[in-house]
């Protein structure tokens, strides 16, 4: 009778460095990031819309960049505190914050379409706007908040 031994490999982590990093790095950290990189995207794109003439005005008065700005920090400072909230108390936070997020998103666009007013150009990259922060702060703290 002849006897096979077999050697078990070490265990490989198998989550890419930066994913890691990120599943370490403190919610509010990985928010803040994402709110910026999102107040950029959502200024370019406004400033954008600006230089191709979509005013972006609601009942006359001018939008100003900075305000885009404030709002996705705004925004993401609230997406980060439903973040923690759902770390404390659900028991899969980052789908519930995914699926409460996206819900949000939607609602956050209902003014740009029900506001009376404003052209139909300054209504979609409103939509827009609101569609490209999500786009990148959801799934960013989505990531952090991964699966217990």
């Amino acid at each position: 009778m002849t006897t096979y031994t077999t050697t078990a490999a070490p265990a490989v982590d198998v989550i890419p460095a930066s994913e890691a990093d990120a599943a370490t790095k403190p919610l509010w950290r990985v928010g803040a990031r994402a709110g910026i990189i999102a107040a950029v995207a959502v200024s370019v794109v406004a400033a954008a819309a600006l230089a191709a003439g979509v005013p972006l005005e609601v009942e006359g008065e001018a939008i100003p960049i900075v305000a885009f700005v404030q709002m996705t920090l705004i925004g993401t400072a609230v997406g980060v505190l439903l973040a923690k909230a759902l770390q404390r108390w659900s028991a899969r936070p980052s789908q519930a914050f995914v699926a409460v997020t996206v819900v949000l998103t939607a609602l956050s666009t209902v003014p740009d379409f029900t506001t009376a007013d404003i052209s139909t150009a300054s209504r979609l990259t409103l939509a827009l706007t609101h569609l490209v922060a999500a786009a990148v702060v959801i799934p960013a703290i989505a990531r952090r908040l991964g699966e217990r």
